[in-house]
């Protein structure tokens, strides 16, 4: 299992036990420093996280985060405070913190905040290529007359800090393609916030984007600040914005507009200068004529755009991507050299791809393993790709389609277990997403999906997913 990084700068009192109890039970490799000093004398490159007291012995907190900003500006820094006040949440987040934590509050708050930074950072530390690079999982891959174009228009908009608005179908990669924006733009240096505006409850989001006053509502002990202060001078990603309800999209359109927040509960307009790349499988165009998307908030986003092209489209991509990803594979499950036949080669550039390049690495890692052995051949491929229908209509829900190609399988009598295929189809996906989002840390999947660690390693085993060690 992966373990993950977390340096504390720790005077004696303050970090408390339970803190280092959950901490060091998730998995994460806790090292604690007694001074500003001592921390800096680490490798800042080697390092995860830090969390830093408001008070040390050698200097200010505040001057220690700007040393780390200056030296290391991906690495993620939380300010630990005993008095959390309006001030210095934006003191701390101006000198460069990604957050600013209280010590009263419970460790599972400590947990969400750690899991959060942490993510951030290896978002912002995996850069993304463009080509095949060896090793590197994000690469951006393909030469088709799309995607060349694709790569001048990232060029073109990497170099200016406007509004991009990124539209392409599920599973075209365009996280990668904001994370492009960011590592080559002005604001490489300054942090990237993600937000995925689909995976948060909607009685949350507001809270989420903007921060809250403590006592705004029930559960809010402390004041927090939200995604567009932490972006503050950075870079805000939010992803599947076309899920935003119309109440919420009016506050974005605002903030969008007059460049300054209000925290819920709170009073005070708080500027923010933020730079905003949004995403979206939705076509947007058609929401608005249904009135459930406005159509100022969409003039907003779209300043810049870029359209992600279907795999479909992308003339000679497949052969490429597939080479990739067996190469990727191929030292994930340690086989040398992963090959494909002709055959099976010819079936992958024949088919209409509904997911994308995600679908794509989905049937080549399922078609490694459950061939175990060396490569990828017609007869293991062809039932992987009779699973999924077809279907030309865009817009159609993976979900639905597996159920289709289930139900069609039924109906030429090929199985008679529909339940547990579609069972062990999204579970197996589930798991997969799981381990790949929490760094293939155990601990953290476990409480992400709500199981015992044993069952985790169970399924993990029954479906061939090894979390890559460190």
């Amino acid at each position: 299992m992966e373990r993950t990084g977390v340096d504390i700068l720790s005077p004696e009192g303050l970090l408390p036990a339970s803190w280092r109890k959950s901490l060091d039970g998730d998995g994460h490799a806790v090292r604690e420093y007694g001074s500003g000093a001592e921390l800096l004398e680490e490798d800042l490159e080697r390092l995860d996280l830090v969390l830093v007291p408001d008070e040390i012995s050698d200097a200010s907190g505040f001057e220690l985060i700007e040393t780390l900003q200056r030296k290391s500006p991906r690495l993620p820094v939380v300010m630990l405070t005993k008095e959390t006040s309006s001030e210095g949440l934006i003191e701390a987040v101006k000198r460069g913190a990604y957050d600013c934590l209280s010590v009263d509050v419970d460790s599972g708050e400590l947990m969400a905040v750690v899991d959060e930074a942490l993510e951030a950072g290896k978002r912002m530390q995996r850069t993304v290529t463009i080509g095949v690079q060896e090793g590197d999982e994000d690469s951006l891959v393909g030469r088709s007359r799309e995607m060349l174009r694709l790569y001048k228009e990232l060029g073109r908009l990497s170099a200016t800090p406007v509004t991009v608005l990124i539209q392409g179908e599920t599973g075209t990669g365009k996280e990668l393609i904001a994370r492009a924006l960011y590592q080559h733009g002005h604001r490489a240096h300054k942090p990237f916030i993600a937000v995925n505006c689909a995976a948060i409850p909607e009685n949350l989001i507001e809270s989420e984007l903007f921060g809250h006053e403590k006592g705004a509502f029930t559960g809010a002990v402390a004041t927090r600040i939200g995604k567009f202060e932490q972006a503050h001078q950075a870079t805000l990603f939010l992803d599947e914005i076309g899920d935003l309800d119309l109440s919420l999209q009016a506050k974005l359109l605002r903030v969008l507009q007059e460049r300054q927040i209000q925290r819920v509960g709170g009073r005070e307009l708080i500027p923010v200068d933020v730079r905003v790349i949004a995403a979206t499988h939705r076509d947007l165009q058609t929401m608005i004529a249904d009135g459930t998307f406005r159509e100022d908030l969409f003039y907003r986003l779209n300043v810049a755009s870029i359209h992600l092209p279907a795999l479909r489209d992308r003339d000679g991509d497949v052969r490429l991507l597939t080479e990739h990803f067996l190469g990727q594979f191929g030292q994930e499950m340690e086989i040398e050299k992963p090959s494909i036949t002709v055959e099976a080669m010819k079936m992958l550039e024949a088919f209409r791809w509904p997911g994308n390049v995600r679908q794509l690495q989905n049937i080549l890692r399922k078609a490694l393993l459950e061939g175990r052995t060396f490569g990828v051949d017609e007869k293991r491929l062809r039932p992987l790709l009779e699973d999924v229908p077809q279907l030309a209509v865009e817009g159609v829900d993976r979900l639905e389609q597996l159920i289709l190609g289930l139900l069609a399988r039924a109906q030429r009598g090929e199985t008679q277990t529909v339940y547990g295929d579609l069972i062990a189809s999204v579970e197996s996906e589930l798991f997969a997403r799981v381990i790949e989002q929490t760094g293939g840390n155990q601990a953290k999947a476990a409480r992400w999906l709500g199981i015992t660690r044993y069952t985790l390693r169970e399924k993990l085993s029954r479906y061939g997913l090894r979390p890559k060690a460190r």
